[in-house]
């Protein structure tokens, strides 16, 4: 039987990739493996999936003085250890990695050993962990066009992000009785990321009546982020998060504002949905202003900075989107970061035949 490793880890957005990948590959015959970190929320997250799961140390490398910096070199060296050491028992055809500074040591020491090796960028300019990894990786999968020219010539290719099949099999029905709602008005989904954002949430809130007045709202707010003074407020429905639920909200949603982190935009560019990005102004390395930028150069999103958002404008970019949303829709079906999964697949099924 063929043998992958995945790895990845540090954030959900290094790992809910790969679990999108675990179908397809149980069904082309693959005996999968992951490896993480010893107790990180890979290991949570992957826990409800039957696939043999294994922790190595794990250190992050950062740009700033941090008295870590002295400690954290020595555990990314146990960590190469133990992944090569692992990597020899398993004895995979290849390694699919999502990145972050879990993903180094296995990524090194599989490349030590010979063993092809598959990873993915999310952003649009590489991490600092997915940089150490490039150079000794087989192929490079990016999410964005502008990303290739980051990455030496031969090595990427646009695959756009995996995204768990079941969100493509959300029902509209179901997301109105969720909700509440029914087809005699448009829907506005809002949604900040797994933690919310509640600059998002402000200045939705503060705009709420006259966006009701065109539109129902489902607003997925973030954990104890919902107005309790909202709650019985007819047509806006708020959760703290949704989980099996959440693709029958996807489904009944024909306008979205979201953040720009890289598996969010990705899951609305693959639903087609016409959105609003209001990428976060103080990430670390600025990325999802530049996915944001992407998106809307693209013609998949409409962009506003976090800073300028007020009541009137948001109203104003709802509409803007919703009545132009057959152009932001078609933008989307032409794109070439459309059936991630197959594309991905097609790689490690090539560089598994390449090595056997």
């Amino acid at each position: 039987m063929k043998r992958i490793v995945l790895t990845g880890g540090g954030t959900a957005g290094h790992v809910t990739p790969n679990i999108a990948l675990l179908p397809s590959l149980k069904e082309a015959g693959y005996e999968i493996y992951y490896i993480g970190s010893y107790d990180g929320i890979e290991k949570r997250l992957m826990a409800d999936y039957e696939v043999e799961y294994h922790g190595i140390s794990t250190g992050k490398f950062r740009r700033y003085f941090d008295l870590k910096n002295f400690t954290d070199p020595f555990r990314v060296i146990k960590g190469y250890s133990e992944a090569k050491k692992l990597l020899k028992q398993i004895k995979p055809d290849i390694v699919f990695s999502k990145g972050g500074f879990v993903s180094v040591p296995v990524v090194r020491a599989a490349a030590d050993l010979k063993i092809p090796c598959i990873i993915h960028e999310s952003d649009m300019s590489p991490g600092l962990a997915n940089k150490l990894c490039v150079p000794v990786a087989t192929k490079v999968c990016c999410n964005f066009p502008e990303t290739i020219s980051k990455v030496p010539a031969g090595k990427a290719v646009l695959t756009g992000s995996p995204i768990r099949v079941e969100l493509t099999q959300g029902s509209k029905e179901e997301g109105y009785k969720l909700c509440g709602f029914d087809s005699s008005k448009p829907v506005l989904m809002v949604i900040g990321g797994s933690q919310g954002a509640q600059s998002i949430n402000d200045v939705v809130r503060e705009a709420l009546d006259k966006l009701l007045e065109r539109y129902q709202i489902v607003h997925i707010c973030g954990k104890d982020k919902m107005d309790n003074l909202k709650l019985s407020v007819p047509g806006y429905k708020q959760f703290e998060y949704l989980k099996l639920e959440l693709k029958d909200v996807f489904a009944m949603a024909d306008v979205v504002i979201s953040r720009a982190g890289a598996n969010a935009i990705c899951e609305l560019l693959a639903l087609n949905k016409p959105n609003i990005l209001i990428p976060l102004s103080m990430g670390s390395r600025g990325d999802q202003i530049l996915n944001a930028s992407s998106f809307e150069g693209q013609g998949f999103s409409l962009v506003m900075r976090e800073e300028e958002v007020d009541p009137i404008s948001i109203v104003e970019a709802v509409d803007e989107v919703y009545d132009n949303r057959d152009k932001y829709t078609s933008n989307m079906i032409g794109s070439g970061q459309m059936n991630s999964i197959k594309t991905i697949m097609g790689l490690i099924e090539e560089y598994t035949k390449e090595e056997n």
